[in-house]
C-alpha cells in the first residue's frame, strides 16, 4: 500500500467496464489519485463547496479530517469526534454527523455549535449511528447498527438497548421515527434521484445484500433484495443522477475498490483500489469527482456523471 503509485498511462487500468453501460461514465483521460494516507479506518466523506474541502472520518483515531482542494493539505477539523463515522450536509449546508462514541446524530451549526438531533428513541439509547442522508424535504435518514458498541476500537463497549433500525428525523419538528427494523445490520444508505426509493446495505446478512425500499408518505414499504453481493462486502455508497449506485467494495486484493451497479442492480463497472473502500461521496464544483474513503487512505477520480444532492 505505501508503495502504491498512480498509473502513468491513460486509460487507467484500475478502471474497468463490466458492461457497456459503464463506458459513458469513464473519462479516459482521468485516473485514480491518492490524496492522503496514514489513516486507521477512513469513513464518511462529504464535500463542502464553499470551502473547496472534503471532510472525512478516521473512526478509531477519533477525528474528522479536512482535505483542502486548494492546497492539498489535510488538517484536523474535529478531534476528538466521538468516533464520528458517517457525514453528510443538510439542505442548508450544515454538517450532519453519526457518532459511534456519542451514540447520537448531531448537526454542526454555521457558527460551529453542535446540536444533538437524536440520541435516544422510546426512552432507550441509540446503538451507534453509522451512515446518514438528507432528503429534499429536510428530513434526515440514518442507520443504527451496533458496530460501535461491540468493543473499544470504534467507540465504547456497551449493551445494545434498541434493535438495529433505520430512522427518520423530521426536518421541521425534529421528531424521530423508526422506519424499518427488519434490516440485519443496516449500514450505508442512499436515495434514488427521484427519492422514490431508498437503498440500504444489509451488512449482517450472509451474503451481504443491497436492499431497496419504496418511499411513500415518509414510510418504507416493499423491502426487497436488489443486489446479492456474494463474497463481496459492500459498505457505503452514493447514487449518481442517472440512478447508478457507486458502492464501496471489498472482496479480495484483486477486487477491492468501488463496484458500480445500474439502477436495476446489475454490475456495470469497477474502480480498483489497493484497499477495501468503506464509503464515498461526489464532490468538486460540478459534483463529478468521486472521493473514496478506503481503509488507510483517501482516493479521488473524476467521472463523467454527477452525484445526486443530499448524499
Amino acid at each position: 500500500m505505501t508503495g502504491w503509485e498512480p498509473s502513468l498511462r491513460y486509460p487507467d487500468p484500475a478502471i474497468r467496464a463490466l458492461d457497456h453501460r459503464f463506458e459513458r461514465y469513464h473519462l479516459v483521460l482521468a485516473g485514480v489519485e491518492r490524496l492522503h494516507t496514514g489513516l486507521r479506518w477512513a469513513e464518511g466523506p462529504v464535500w463542502f463547496g464553499a470551502w473547496r474541502s472534503l471532510l472525512f472520518s478516521d473512526v478509531p483515531n477519533d477525528r474528522i479530517l479536512c482535505w483542502s482542494e486548494a492546497t492539498g493539505a489535510v488538517s484536523t477539523f474535529r478531534g476528538p469526534s466521538n468516533n464520528a463515522n458517517g457525514n453528510t450536509r443538510d439542505r442548508e449546508g450544515r454538517l450532519v454527523t453519526c457518532e459511534h462514541g456519542g451514540r447520537r446524530v448531531t448537526r454542526t451549526e454555521h457558527d460551529g455549535a453542535v446540536t444533538v438531533l437524536l440520541d435516544s428513541f422510546e426512552g432507550k439509547r441509540l446503538n451507534s449511528p453509522n451512515d446518514v442522508v438528507v432528503k429534499s424535504d429536510g428530513s434526515i435518514w440514518f442507520t443504527d447498527p451496533p458496530f460501535g458498541i461491540v468493543g473499544y476500537y470504534q467507540g465504547e463497549k456497551a449493551e445494545q438497548e434498541r434493535p438495529s433500525c433505520i430512522y427518520r428525523i423530521d426536518g421541521a419538528t425534529g421528531r424521530g421515527t423508526a422506519v424499518a427494523d427488519d434490516v440485519n445490520g443496516p449500514n450505508g444508505l442512499a436515495f434514488s434521484p427521484d427519492e422514490a426509493r431508498l437503498y440500504v446495505i444489509e451488512s449482517r446478512a450472509r451474503p451481504r445484500t443491497i436492499r431497496v425500499f419504496d418511499v411513500a408518505d415518509d414510510r418504507l414499504r416493499n423491502g426487497r433484495v436488489l443486489v446479492d453481493a456474494g463474497t463481496g462486502t459492500p459498505d457505503g455508497f452514493r447514487v449518481d443522477v442517472d440512478g447508478n449506485l457507486w458502492c464501496g467494495w471489498g472482496m479480495d486484493p484483486e477486487q477491492d475498490g468501488v463496484r458500480v451497479f445500474s439502477p436495476d442492480g446489475e454490475p456495470i463497472g469497477h474502480i480498483h483500489l489497493p484497499e477495501r473502500c468503506a464509503n464515498l461521496a461526489f464532490g468538486g464544483r460540478h459534483r463529478n469527482r468521486l472521493f473514496m474513503a478506503a481503509s488507510h487512505s483517501l482516493y479521488a477520480l473524476y467521472v463523467n456523471t454527477q452525484g445526486t444532492p443530499g448524499g
